[in-house]
């Protein structure tokens, strides 16, 4: 959430009168984050967040902001886009495409413990089976075949150790995913980016997911592998904290049992996130985008986590007795 193009309070001031918001009375720019412009914004109906999509185009933001406003009428907490005074959630603003959406209260748990990832595991189920009856398919843009896309790119820039560790993974995934098991895991629309950052919490109790706009169709499981490398992990070594992950997946397997196919993908799918995020960190890193508050994270995190995912046992997605 980088700002690649500015917005200035007399930008918004003429822009929001479409809107029954009432008069623009702030903006200031949102610097987390790497794809979209994100400014909180005051009106006098109360605080919002706009964005400015600078790579989703017309065409494919109804899958996400109708995504948003699915799961919000089906009482999941996630921010709820606002319409225009003719209906619509995807307005132009300086040539790009943009919307405004409600603003979570809280704030992001950067620190979590068992009982925050509890919380996050039996929400990320619950999101789950909400979209499964969502209409739009869309696939997940940062899945396998970007990943293929984006190989040969970084490739160049790697030393030999990860040059091989990044061929070499990319073979296994492109095996996995035409594998029997593969095909056989529940699928629909995922979040696919649920960080820390992207979640807010009131105190201890969880207020809503958002950050959207990496959502796509792809397995379940995927999700839930993005979640816990990021949530249930010591961030300095990657290494899993035990106790934060049974908390996520047994509170995420009570609401939405996983299957036993998902319990043999689960180590691939470990990997597959962790590689995912290396890939697109390091062409964050050496393929930079201008922005005024863009600061690329450190693709070293995720080929630290990919390693120690292919070097040892995956947690138990579920137990027996689960």
């Amino acid at each position: 959430m980088a700002v690649f193009t500015p917005v200035s309070l007399d930008d918004l001031s003429s822009w929001i009168t479409q809107f029954d918001l009432g008069k623009a009375l702030a903006i200031k720019g949102i610097s987390s984050g790497i794809e979209n412009s994100n400014f909180f914004i005051t009106t006098e109906r109360g605080e919002y967040v706009l964005t400015v999509f600078e790579k989703l185009t017309f065409e494919q933001l109804p899958f996400y902001l109708n995504l948003m406003r699915h799961l919000a009428e089906g009482g999941v907490s996630v921010p709820a886009p606002i319409a225009n005074r003719k209906g619509s959630i995807i307005n132009e603003l300086h040539g790009k495409p943009a919307s405004i959406v409600t603003k979570l209260a809280g704030h992001c748990e950067l620190a979590p413990q068992p009982v925050h990832c509890a919380a996050v595991g039996a929400m990320l189920a619950c999101m789950h089976m909400a979209a499964e009856d969502f209409e739009i398919r869309q696939p997940n843009l940062r899945g396998i075949s970007w990943w293929n896309e984006t190989t040969p790119v970084v490739l160049p820039y790697l030393f030999d150790s990860n040059k091989q560790l990044l061929t070499e993974e990319m073979a296994f995934q492109n095996a996995f995913a035409a594998s029997d098991v593969f095909k056989e895991l529940p699928n629909g629309p995922i979040h696919a980016d649920l960080f820390r950052n992207n979640v807010m919490f009131d105190g201890d109790q969880l207020s809503g997911f958002f950050d959207f706009y990496f959502a796509g169709c792809d397995t379940w499981l995927f999700d839930v592998a993005v979640t816990v490398n990021d949530w249930c992990i010591d961030i300095e070594s990657g290494l899993f904290d035990q106790a934060r992950v049974r908390a996520m997946l047994d509170a995420y397997h009570e609401i939405r049992p996983f299957t036993a196919e998902e319990q043999i993908a689960w180590q691939p799918m470990l990997r597959a996130s962790a590689l995912r995020f290396w890939l697109s960190r390091l062409y964050d890193f050496h393929m930079p985008r201008d922005a005024e508050m863009l600061t690329p994270h450190d693709p070293a995190h995720f080929e630290r986590i990919l390693r120690l995912r292919i070097e040892q046992a995956a947690p138990a997605l579920f137990t027996t007795a689960g």
